[in-house]
């Protein structure tokens, strides 16, 4: 078994997966990692809506949806092409988990915590999909962010998606990884 700064140092973002189903029992294993995230007074921020098979096209015509407000001027045949290029971005993967920060009614909550902690618990399902041989991406972009993305998931009005998470069996090879020094990134002050 591989320790955990061999986990975390060999984690990278695979968007190429292949179409094989993953195990329901392996998708709840990824999310029972997600919500070890660390978070301010215990209000587990999170939630996450797992997407497989046509379940996808709830994502699919979102992100159509979105892209639609700007063809204007595009013809019915465009228009189709263009939907169809859309919707299979919502098909990348075998899975697709959208996270959401759900943030807490707790006064003492503030949503820049609340979303951080969502985001570490991306990172805790990310790692996950790693140390369990799959392959993962955190995908956002403008259209994460769109009301209507929001709408297509029925989110609340406080809740946002923090990202995308498409999860498969690697098709690719993993790219080399690099990163500068932790200690040109890092300042003591001692005394």
């Amino acid at each position: 078994m591989a320790s955990f700064e061999e986990v975390v140092r060999g984690r990278r973002s695979i968007g190429k997966v292949k179409s094989d189903p993953i195990p329901k029992e392996l998708v709840e294993k990824l999310i029972d990692a997600a919500i070890w995230a660390p978070n301010h007074f215990r209000t587990e921020p999170w939630r996450f809506i797992v997407m497989t098979g046509e379940g996808r096209k709830v994502l699919g015509n979102a992100y159509v949806d979105i892209a639609s407000e700007k063809w204007d001027e595009v013809s019915n045949e465009e228009r189709e092409q263009r939907s169809e290029k859309e919707v299979a971005k919502a098909f990348r993967s075998p899975v697709v988990i959208a996270a959401v920060c759900a943030p807490s009614d707790d006064p003492r909550a503030d949503l820049r915590e609340e979303l951080a902690a969502s985001h570490a618990a991306v990172q805790n399902l990310l790692l996950s999909a790693h140390a369990n041989g799959l392959g993962a991406v955190w995908r956002t972009g403008d259209p994460t962010y769109h009301p209507k993305m929001k709408q297509a998931f029925g989110l609340g009005e406080r809740e946002q998606i923090v990202g995308f998470v498409y999860v498969g069996y690697p098709d690719m090879q993993q790219p080399e990884g690099t990163r500068t020094p932790g200690a040109e990134k890092t300042v003591w002050i001692e005394n």
